[in-house]
Formats: structure tokens, C-alpha cells, sequence
């Protein structure tokens, strides 16, 4: 596990960075999803590098092994993060491969920071363009979603997460694809990060206006979302996202929740690997 330090923009004060880097080739940088950390990537990152590609996996502030700032958990601080990671590493045709929250900071990446050092998108499980409901947003969420999720994370933080991870993975009483060992793992994992992040990420990834964003892209893009998702429903994000970005390819994986990376991995990781050696 290695790291890099920046300095932020908008305190100053150093925030240190956590990535994993592996194998050679064509970068591929793996954005996690809330509230986990770059560990979620497990069962993609092998295969990816058996394919002859270079994975990068991080942690975004606040998670993981990164560091924990009070502030700066904005759309624009992550992607100044990303920049930070990109350069001090000098990436180039490089594939942003953004998860959940993740997407959205791809999206905002390449809306800021332009494709010159990146080729292709990939979005899973993402939460542009808008998720939440507002006089022009209607075809988002509920904002009594987003209250109650904020009320449970005051409450009882652990225990949310703990029911969070059910809905995550599609956990039902006839229904059960991921272990009870490993749902504990995934809770482990999100309950190491920031109180603090927890909570002000869930108000970034729910009350971002990505539309913009997802208008600017330019780069060929593959989305991939689970038309059983319960967390980050598809018609109030990847259907919509798709409709936008002109010429991108749209892959709807039938029964999957949103935790598909684990649920329905092989498909992923065949999936992403086409798409970026096809290029």
C-alpha cells in the first residue's frame, strides 16, 4: 500500500491519499463507492491484471486509509483528489472506472479537468445525473430517502450499516448472494471510515447536479447498473445517463442490486475488460 500527500486548495493543510498500484500496462483507476473503500475492488482487480492492465485503487478522503479532514467533502475537493493521484503518477490513457458516488466523481473529473489524460469512462451502479428529487429534477429520489438515511447515520451508525448492506447486495429472506461472513467484511469496511465523511458524502452524492457534468463527456463510455438496485434506482440515474451521452454503451444486468460488482462479478469483470481492450 503506498500513498500520496497533497496540499488542499481551499485549507492548506496536507491530505494524504492511500492507492494500491498493480500490474503494467494501460492505467485503470478504480473509484469506490459510499461507504466503503478501495478493498470493495477485490474481485476485479486479479482479473484486470491478468488481462494485461495497470489497477490503481484509492481511498477518498475520509475512508479507508486516507486521510480525515473536517471539510472539503464537495464534488470539487474529490476531484481535485483524483487530479492530484493522476498527475503525481503521470497517468495517461487512462480508463476512469467510477462506482456508485464514484461515477460522479469521474463525470465531474472530466467536466473540470478535460480527457487529456483519460480515454475511457466506465460507470457502474452510478448516481449521475441528479439523484435527488427537486422542482427540476423529478425523476430523482424522494428527499425523505436521503432525511432518514442522515436521521439512521446520527442514530446508530453501525447498525444502519449493517441494514444498509442487505439492500446493498439484494439480501432477501428467499434470497441470499453474499455470505453472512461476508456481509460483515463490507460493514467492516464502511464502518472504519469518518463519521463525519459518512454523513457529508451522502449529502455530495445525493444532492449533486451531474447534469452538466454528463453532457460534457467526450470520451467513449460504458455504463452498467442493475435493474434491481434498490440503492441507486436505474430510472433515476443510469437510464437518463445514458440517454445523454451520446454513442455510449448501456449494459442493464438483469436481478442484479446494486453491490454487483461482488454479485454478479464474472459478467463485470468480462464486461469491463471487453470494453477497455476493444478500444
Amino acid at each position: 500500500m503506498k500513498s500520496i500527500v497533497k496540499q488542499d486548495s481551499i485549507t492548506g493543510e496536507d491530505i494524504q491519499l492511500s492507492f494500491t498500484d498493480y500490474g503494467a500496462g494501460r492505467p485503470v483507476v478504480l473509484i469506490h463507492g459510499w461507504p466503503l473503500s478501495k478493498e470493495m475492488w477485490e474481485y476485479q482487480v486479479d482479473d484486470l491484471v491478468s488481462a494485461g492492465l495497470r489497477v490503481i485503487t484509492y481511498d477518498r478522503r475520509g475512508f479507508g486509509h486516507s486521510a480525515r479532514p473536517w471539510q472539503g467533502y464537495d464534488y470539487d475537493s474529490l476531484t481535485e483528489d483524483l487530479k492530484d493521484i493522476m498527475e503525481q503518477l503521470d497517468l495517461r490513457d487512462t480508463v476512469l472506472v467510477g462506482f456508485s458516488m464514484g461515477g460522479g466523481e469521474a463525470v465531474r473529473y472530466l467536466s473540470r479537468y478535460g480527457s487529456e489524460r483519460v480515454s475511457q469512462l466506465v460507470m457502474i451502479s452510478a448516481v449521475p445525473p441528479f439523484l435527488a428529487k427537486t422542482p427540476n429534477n423529478p425523476d430523482g429520489v424522494d428527499q425523505n430517502v436521503f432525511e432518514d438515511i442522515m436521521a439512521n447515520l446520527k442514530e446508530d451508525r453501525i447498525g444502519f450499516l449493517d441494514d444498509f448492506g442487505k439492500k446493498f447486495f439484494g439480501v432477501g429472506f428467499m434470497n441470499h448472494p453474499v455470505s453472512a461472513p461476508l456481509l460483515d467484511y463490507y460493514r467492516m469496511l464502511a464502518s472504519v471510515a469518518s463519521p463525519r465523511a459518512t454523513q457529508q458524502w451522502a449529502i455530495s452524492f445525493a444532492q449533486t447536479d451531474f447534469r452538466a457534468d454528463v453532457q460534457a463527456i467526450n470520451v467513449p463510455t460504458l455504463i452498467i447498473h442493475g435493474d434491481a438496485d434498490e440503492t441507486v434506482p436505474i430510472k433515476s440515474s443510469s437510464d437518463r445517463t445514458a440517454a445523454i451521452i451520446s454513442g455510449s454503451q448501456y449494459l442493464v444486468f438483469e436481478d442484479a442490486p446494486h453491490g454487483l460488482f461482488y454479485t454478479h462479478k464474472e459478467k463485470l469483470n468480462r464486461d469491463l475488460i471487453t470494453f477497455i481492450t476493444s478500444a
